[in-house]
């Protein structure tokens, strides 16, 4: 895992030492970055981002909901990372004024084999710590006049905020406790060294002794980088929203969420109350052939070719074919996109789709084509790597920051 190099191109361009170097300026990153500062004030450290400004990925293109981790397996790294992270959010977002709202979730079953699959999500929440309230169908009525369904289970704790201004903070009180940020710097390479790492952008060069790498959607490019064998593959997955008229910004009090079929990977279209008093639905989970793919003609010949060269991809795409022809048919014909959202929202017509800007996944898959539910890190002796960070990531970034600045103290004895 430890690459000793002789080569002069660091001699060749300019070279600047830091302590500690934290690639990747979204949210967990940005977040480890100040954890770290605060834990060592009197060190050099670093946050790089190869954007011209933070949060232009996963932590700038989700729904901004804060989780209380229902779905999570009992024990779980993610489901404790969630529990902490909830109350950590919170905390974080009044003390510094950033918007936040705790208007609760409603998960809508609509049919009596959605009513049982509640029950078992309510068992879930109870072994999670998570308080929830059992609704009948009038009750739901009551609570949410324009939703419909035979019974829904009420998650008080959940709330809304907008990640994009938390990680601003974040990056603020960073640079305020002498921490630096580089934006547009983007790695071309990274050598371990015996007395740490050397990370190669454009026309200089960065000698830090040791490096927290959380790539997010290129997290295992850079871990490939550090020759650290790597048995996953990052698969984007494309989640396509859609923003409803103004109208509704009063019809919809909660965060509406059906229930999840535990057959497939993700949690289905919802709908979400934006911190901005919006109300978006989606998202849907069609497979990137991009991994930055937000725009209209989102193929990347190089992704598109990591993918299908990657045996974990056709395991993946052979377990949940048929979801995924779904997704993907949905995608292309709004009707049927439109249906997931009636069977809980009836009054939603065709034309109240607005357009709203879609999202990305980044999704670890195993060579045995398993996606990975549960956080992944990987290792050398100089560097700690967040390999997959799933949702809820944004709720967890302060207690993940915390966890990340604790493991890489004892790795490097800082």
């Amino acid at each position: 895992m430890i690459i000793i190099s002789n080569t002069t191109k660091g001699e060749k361009s300019a070279m600047r030492h830091y302590d500690l170097t934290v690639i990747g300026g979204g949210i967990v990153g940005v977040a480890t970055a100040l954890k770290m500062k605060q834990l060592l004030p009197a060190a050099k450290i670093l946050l790089m981002e190869k954007e011209p400004g933070l949060a232009r990925h996963q932590t700038g293109h989700n729904s901004g909901v804060i989780h209380a981790g229902v779905y999570y397996k009992p024990g779980s790294m993610k489901a404790d990372f969630c529990r902490r992270g909830l109350a950590a959010t919170y905390a974080f977002c009044r003390e510094f004024r950033v918007p936040v709202e705790q208007c609760g979730k409603l998960l809508v079953a609509t049919d009596e084999s959605e009513l049982e699959r509640m029950h078992d999500l309510e068992g879930r929440c109870a072994e999670n710590g998570i308080k929830t309230s059992r609704l009948s169908g009038d009750q739901l009525l009551q609570r949410e006049p324009h939703i419909r369904g035979i019974g829904a289970l009420f998650v008080e704790e959940t709330g809304i905020t907008d990640y994009r201004l938390v990680t601003k903070k974040l990056a603020s009180c960073f640079r305020d406790a002498g921490g630096e940020v580089k934006l547009g710097a983007e790695v071309q390479s990274l050598e371990e060294t015996v007395d740490g790492v050397r990370v190669h952008i454009s026309e200089e060069t960065i000698d830090t002794g040791y490096l927290l790498v959380c790539g997010g959607l290129m997290a295992d490019r850079l871990a490939k980088m550090m020759d650290i064998p790597v048995d996953f593959r990052i698969i984007p997955f494309r989640g396509e929203y859609f923003r409803l008229p103004d109208t509704y910004n009063d019809r919809v009090s909660h965060l509406i969420y059906p229930i999840p079929d535990p057959d497939l990977p993700f949690l289905g279209v919802h709908l979400t109350r934006m911190i901005d008093g919006s109300v978006t639905v989606g998202p849907n989970a069609v497979l990137g052939l991009k991994r930055e793919g937000y725009g209209g003609f989102n193929v990347s010949v190089k992704d598109a070719a990591a993918i299908i060269g990657f045996p974990g991809f056709w395991r993946m795409f052979s377990a949940h074919f048929t979801a995924g022809i779904a997704e993907f048919r949905d995608s292309l014909y709004k009707p049927g996109y439109l249906k997931r959202v009636r069977k809980y929202c009836p009054e939603v017509e065709l034309t109240d789709l607005g357009a709203y800007p879609a999202g990305i996944r980044a999704q670890a898959v195993l060579r045995d084509g398993s996606l990975v539910h549960d956080f992944l890190f990987a290792r050398t002796k100089r560097s700690l790597h967040v390999c997959n960070a799933p949702s809820p990531a944004a709720t967890s970034a302060l207690p993940i920051a915390e966890y990340l600045s604790r493991e890489a103290r004892e790795g490097f004895n800082l």
